[in-house]
């Protein structure tokens, strides 16, 4: 019994054995064929990454260690019509500080500064933008140096570890405040335009790029700019620069040339001197802007890299303004000068014909309310020529109050003002023509008659530009839309004139006024007799106009009115002319306006005859060209206008 229970279990334990032998194999399988999963998808991954994607991650790879960088494009160059330069680009002899190649940033600095001046607010910029900097980025420490200064630098690099001597390109100005208001200048890229703009080139990016920032500069820049070139260089693991593989050389601007004549735009900016005055001289033939004139005026150059804040607020403290562009954003009330608009608009209405007569008292009383007349004693009987001629207040009051402020406004914006004239400089502006439906939205007011008489003699609510008051004249000279132009020719081929079409205004209307402007100059009661030009050939028609900055109270006018010599600078009437030469075929039109100047036919006609008479004759006019007695005294010589960069 006892061996056949032993042979029993020695069974059992063989068959347990042999059922843990094919568990044990089972598993193996499974874990067999798992590795095998497993090792097939990480070939698969391995054949993904090293054939499929080898080409990306190259790329990854490569970046890592080579870099593309940006070549600052040439700016194009501005030009005047005679291909006198305007805008340039000069060397810039710099120098620039690396710091981790000296053991000492500030006593590099006090040995440069026995070379070079290098004031506090200078070293302590330097410092932050060194510590603010990667330790082997270059900082600018001076520009625009002299060449002594610069070659003082250069022989003393050995004991100025750290320092960099480089020459560079800056933008110049090379005659300076006779275009500042044109031309406008560059200065360097700052948060502020970077956000303004809607796409950035990454050209803008660059240390210290610079862009335009007023004027045509920044008008037009992107014709000036070109497009950048690009370098790959090779780099370490720091940003560090190993060497230079391939580079790319960007495209350059388009230079420009200007409709402006430098020696004429020369000329008219000394005939303003120092007063607070603005002049535009347009050629009607094409429509050209020979000269633009804003006094005073200021250097640009300094702002090119920053101006100081001492220069800055000198010229931000001076009641003359001469960072203010009045010629295209001075806004005044145009005075009389609005006197042939308001006529052309009564002419084509049909309310008024060239014979009528109006009966001028010195007056015309609206209610309660007297608007006067210039002229304490009334003018009498005047028509509209003769109204013209003696600039009779109550006279245009009179056809305004027919005509009503909607039409004069019509006829304004025909002749250009309260519009916007397009031209590629910054600043212009679209002056103010008021309506019944302007002053509703504008002032939550409704339009009065008086409001209307105000407008009939150019105060009130109206205002318009030199430049505006220039094209009015042009056009009324012509008969023709002409649109002004102040580029001449892009990269070398001439810019097509705008094609221009009629006024579409009867050419018998447009006559008497151009016979009542030629009256004003010429006649023996004209306003502006005495600034006319005497030469037969070349007799000059206008219009003077005075504005006023201040109400003349009943008290004032009943005690006399002070006579503006008399009062303060500030509360002074504004002085206008607008003319053309020659009367019979017209060549060249003009605006002045001298800013409490006074009276329009004492401060502003002389300068508008004599601007004439230079665009006319040249620099030295006949004497025949003055009213008897009147020929100037010789002055110094015009310096003739260099061609190159000073």
């Amino acid at each position: 019994m006892s061996g056949n229970r032993f042979s029993a279990l020695g069974l059992g334990r063989a068959q347990q054995v042999e059922e843990h032998g094919r568990n044990i194999t089972r598993r193996a399988a499974v874990v067999t064929g798992f590795t095998a999963l497993i090792g097939a998808a990480l070939a698969l991954r391995m054949r993904h990454l090293q054939v499929i994607e080898t080409e990306r991650y190259r790329l990854l790879a490569e970046e890592n260690r080579i870099n593309l960088r940006l070549i600052a494009p040439v700016r194009a160059e501005i030009f005047d019509r005679k291909g006198v330069p305007l805008a340039v680009n000069t060397q810039n002899y710099r120098v620039v500080m690396v710091r981790e190649q000296t053991n000492d940033v500030d006593q590099t600095l006090h040995d440069l500064g026995r070379l070079i001046p290098i004031g506090p607010r200078q070293r302590e910029k330097v410092i932050r933008d060194l510590r603010s900097k990667a330790a082997f980025v270059p900082v600018s420490v001076a520009e625009h140096l002299t060449w002594e200064q610069f070659s003082r630098i250069n022989a003393n690099t050995p004991a100025l570890p750290g320092i960099q001597p480089e020459v560079g390109v800056s933008r110049f100005y090379p005659h300076g405040e006779l275009t500042s208001h044109v031309v406008g200048y560059v200065g360097r890229v700052t948060k502020r335009d970077i956000e303004k703009l809607d796409e950035v080139d990454p050209v803008l990016q660059i240390p210290e790029f610079q862009i335009g920032k007023t004027g045509v500069e920044k008008a037009v820049e992107g014709d000036l700019r070109g497009e950048a070139g690009s370098r790959h260089i090779e780099v370490n693991a720091l940003g560090r620069v190993i060497r230079e593989l391939d580079r790319q050389e960007g495209a350059g601007g388009s230079d420009l040339y200007l409709t402006l004549d430098l020696e004429l735009q020369a000329a008219v900016q000394k005939r303003l001197g120092t007063e607070s005055a603005a002049a535009v001289l347009i050629d009607l033939r094409e429509g050209d802007l020979l000269a633009l004139a804003s006094s005073p005026s200021y250097d640009p150059n300094p702002f090119v890299l920053g101006i100081s804040q001492n220069a800055y607020s000198t010229l931000l403290n001076d009641d003359h303004r001469p960072l203010h562009n009045k010629w295209a954003s001075g806004m005044y009330p145009p005075g009389s000068t609005f006197k042939m608009v308001v006529a052309l608009a009564a002419l084509e209405a049909g309310v008024v014909s060239a014979g009528e007569t109006v009966f001028c008292p010195g007056h015309m009383r609206l209610g309660n309310r007297r608007f006067h007349c210039w002229k304490r004693g009334g003018h009498g009987h005047v028509d509209l020529r003769e109204g013209l001629e003696q600039s009779c207040d109550v006279y245009f009051y009179e056809i305004a109050r027919r005509v009503g402020i909607d039409a004069i406004a019509d006829m304004a914006r025909r002749l250009s003002l309260g519009t916007e004239l397009v031209l590629p400089t910054t600043s212009i502006k679209s002056g103010l023509m008021p309506t019944k439906a302007w002053k509703k939205r504008a002032k939550d007011e409704s339009w009065q008659l008086g409001d209307t008489l105000n407008s009939g003699i150019g105060q009130g609510f109206v205002l318009a530009t030199p430049l505006q008051l220039a094209v009015m004249t042009a056009r009324i000279a012509t008969g023709r839309m002409i649109e002004p132009r102040l580029i001449k020719a892009r990269a070398g081929l001439p810019v097509p004139r705008p094609e221009e079409r009629e006024l579409g205004i009867n050419p018998a209307h447009l006559e008497l006024i151009r016979r009542g402007m030629h009256d004003v100059v010429n006649s023996s009661r004209g306003t502006a007799r005495r600034s006319r030009i005497s030469d037969p050939e070349n007799r000059m028609a206008g219009k003077t106009g005075t504005s006023q900055v201040r109400n003349i109270t009943a008290a004032e006018r009943a005690q006399g009115v002070w006579k503006n010599e008399d009062l303060p600078w500030r509360r002074r009437d504004h002085a206008l002319f607008v003319g053309y030469s020659p009367s019979d075929n017209p060549r060249f039109a003009v605006s002045v306006i001298v800013e409490h100047g006074g009276g329009g036919s004492k401060a502003a006609a002389p300068i508008a005859r004599d601007i004439l008479l230079r665009a006319i004759y040249g620099p030295n006019p006949p004497d025949k060209a003055y009213p008897s007695g009147k020929a100037p005294a010789p002055s110094a010589p015009e310096t003739p206008v260099s061609r190159v960069p000073t």
